[in-house]
């Protein structure tokens, strides 16, 4: 592609509804060649950037997105970061958000865009979204303010909006507007013209490398609380051989059960070395350990607070940091504190 801008831009496709398009031969949905997507997308071309791609192959379907699959992503970046200006990932929408809290964990001192983005309908229908999100996060991914990377972040771009990638959520199966970030406001907005919120974007610390921590220990488990939740089954989680974090998703504010017999168990848990995290089930606002008496004893047994972190990250950073260190205390030091903007 003729690169009038000097720009260059990595796309790497991981699977997902986006990168679809209908087989000529039997009108099933395949996989598109990412190596010719100017033929699909010919308003690219205007751009004048030098596009180049990476597919997974096989491609993975979202529900099958497991570390071995952020590592493989965060590879390719490492691979290639000082050759791109900034990176696309094309990703199904499913697992994104839990893919770009990942890779926000693993980039330390991250200097280039790095957008996720997908789609709710195939590229090659008529009426998909995904062009437009596609052109988009290319767009952002190549922005330049001041000559550097206008948003040096690990991003979600979705129906003309630019969030977080660790704050964000999917919220519906069915509208275009399936991403919501609850508990941070937009880092840029898509209309007329593209606007930046520079003081919502995370900055590195301009002496700090570029590195990547590729470890993870999915040896954790998320505990949803409900009204009538019985012992055996928290037991049975908590009894979990090898389990070494748990994440409860409790009521409102950070509140639990005060039965003596979950306090046990939870205490039990963490005095066997294992960690928990406190993190609300609600789509909005944050735990506050302590403000009542449902969450003071969960605190004095030792439970983590989550703050206003989003179940995707809690998970991510959990495994992540369990990963990164073998010592509990410097574990539940990083839980406590954010890492990447992810929580206040």
């Amino acid at each position: 592609m003729n690169n009038k801008s000097g720009t260059a831009i990595l796309i790497i496709y991981t699977g997902g509804t986006i990168g679809m398009i209908q087989d000529p031969g039997n009108g099933s949905l395949v996989p598109i060649d990412f190596r010719y997507i100017s033929d699909h997308v010919p308003e690219l071309r205007k751009f004048g950037y030098d596009l180049h791609s990476v597919s997974f192959d096989p491609v993975k379907d979202s529900s099958n997105i497991d570390p071995s699959v952020w590592i493989k992503i965060a590879e390719i970046i490492e691979e290639n970061y000082y050759s791109f200006d900034g990176f696309v990932v094309l990703h199904g929408t499913d697992t994104m958000a839990y893919t770009a809290s990942a890779l926000s964990f693993m980039f330390e001192s991250l200097g280039k865009p790095v957008i996720l983005t997908g789609s709710q309908l195939p590229i090659g229908l008529l009426r998909t979204d995904g062009k437009e999100n596609l052109i988009t996060a290319i767009e952002i991914a190549a922005a330049k303010e001041n000559g550097l990377p206008a948003v040096p972040e690990v991003c979600i771009c979705f129906d003309n909006k630019l969030v977080r990638g660790n704050r964000t959520t999917k919220m519906s199966a069915e509208h275009f507007d399936a991403f919501y970030s609850p508990n941070y406001p937009p880092l840029a907005e898509v209309g007329l013209h593209l606007k930046y919120f520079a003081n919502q974007i995370r900055y590195p610390e301009k002496e700090k490398k570029f590195t990547v921590q590729k470890s993870f220990d999915n040896n954790v488990a998320i505990l949803k609380l409900f009204p009538g939740i019985n012992r055996k089954l928290i037991q049975s989680i908590t009894g979990t051989e090898g389990l070494r974090g748990l994440i409860i998703e409790t009521f409102g504010s950070g509140n639990a059960p005060t039965y003596q017999w979950f306090l046990d168990d939870l205490r039990n848990f963490i005095e066997k070395g294992g960690i928990i995290m406190n993190v609300t089930q609600c789509h909005g606002g944050s735990v506050e350990m302590g403000l009542y008496e449902t969450s003071r004893q969960m605190l004095a047994a030792g439970v983590v607070s989550g703050k206003d972190i989003t179940s995707e990250a809690s998970v991510t950073k959990l495994m992540h940091l369990l990963g990164r260190y073998q010592s509990r205390d410097k574990v539940v030091k990083a839980l406590a504190k954010s890492l990447s903007g992810e929580m206040s």
